[in-house]
């Protein structure tokens, strides 16, 4: 059986797709992870794959003197990594991006073992820019992406398959929601968000009056209602997705794809500080196309009304329905097949 080494971390959002793509391969090929010990050790983990921690330096974007430690760090972290992979003969490797993926890209490359990396984001990413030429194909999210490389190819976002799951009446029972109660879907990615949290508490009074509130608050302990359902965690989103009506989210590609192929009416809240300013492309993208609405952080106070307005929108209903986004799961799949053929 061959063998793939999947690799990318930091964030749930480097990890996740490939924990799609992985489930779908499993019992056709051996699979194994390299990541840090950041949330992919947990992830992936739990999932029960193989995990080779191999710990890759990230940059960091103000001035610190922690970067005059990159090469050094790095030059450990490449050693490392061609020591796993030279000794596990992989036939192939899969990177989501992000800092912690370079290592074994590197490696990989070196070895002369094919390398497949995918890029979420409209903008690529530092890794992807570094990683590009050492790889077979960049595979991307958005297509005006996969038109910045030569070897860039659109196969749209790996999504995973317990998304799909959730059915809208059962999901309702399951949160105990008022008959004839819209839900606002609240999540602020897979590290929950302080600033979204925050907003939620403040205009929780007012967004009552309209919504059921289902707030995934990502490990913060607030109080239940009759018309407010905080969980720190959701391992079920299938069924919370299936209860919205109308979500509110960072502007993750993760997210925003898988809102997309769900066909879900959202407000976005794109990450602004500590971000090199993906997520407002993203958001930005959706919504001069109509998809969703675009909330910035200084504008929150507004989202009760905005709530409002997007819940009674028909042409958000009418763009998403018209929309066709799908999964890139299947493709990615495909291509896993053609070279390891």
């Amino acid at each position: 059986m061959k063998r793939i080494l999947f690799t990318g971390g930091g964030s749930a959002g480097h990890v996740v797709p490939n924990l799609a793509i992985m489930r779908e391969i499993k019992y056709s090929y051996e699979i194994s992870y390299m990541g840090g010990g950041g949330i992919e050790t947990k992830l992936v983990g739990k999932a029960g794959f193989p995990f080779f921690r191999v710990d890759s330096p990230k940059l960091i974007r103000d001035f610190s003197a922690e970067n005059l430690r990159i090469p050094f760090r790095l030059q450990r972290a490449k050693r490392e990594a061609l020591k796993v992979i030279e000794a596990k003969k992989f036939d192939l490797v899969f990177s989501k991006g992000g800092f912690q993926s370079y290592p074994a890209v590197w490696a990989a490359h070196r070895l002369q073992i094919p390398v497949l990396t995918h890029e979420s984001d409209l903008s690529p990413g530092l890794c992807t820019k570094l990683i590009a030429r050492k790889c077979k194909y960049v595979l991307t999210s958005f297509p005006e992406t996969a038109e910045r490389f030569p070897n860039g190819k659109f196969v749209g976002s790996p999504i995973r398959r317990e998304v799909f799951s959730g059915d809208k009446m059962r999901a309702r029972q399951k949160y105990s929601v008022p008959s004839g109660l819209p839900v606002l879907l609240v999540f602020g990615g897979g590290s929950g968000s302080r600033t979204l949290n925050e907003a939620v508490g403040h205009a929780l009074t007012a967004l009552n009056r309209r919504f059921f509130v289902l707030h995934i608050t990502g490990g913060e302990e607030k109080g239940r209602t009759e018309r407010y359902l905080p969980l720190p965690f959701e391992p079920d989103m299938g069924s919370a997705y299936a209860a919205a009506d109308v979500v509110l989210s960072r502007a993750g590609s993760n997210t925003v794809f898988e809102l997309l192929a769900l066909k879900k009416k959202a407000i976005l809240v794109p990450l602004e500080q500590g971000s090199r300013g993906d997520q407002l492309e993203n958001a930005a993208y959706f919504a001069k196309k109509g998809l969703f609405f675009l909330l910035p952080e200084a504008r929150l106070g507004e989202l009760p009304i905005a709530a409002e307005e997007v819940l009674r929108d028909r042409a958000i209903e009418e763009a998403l329905a018209a929309s066709d986004f799908r999964s890139g799961t299947e493709a990615i799949v495909g291509l896993i097949k053609e070279i390891l053929s």
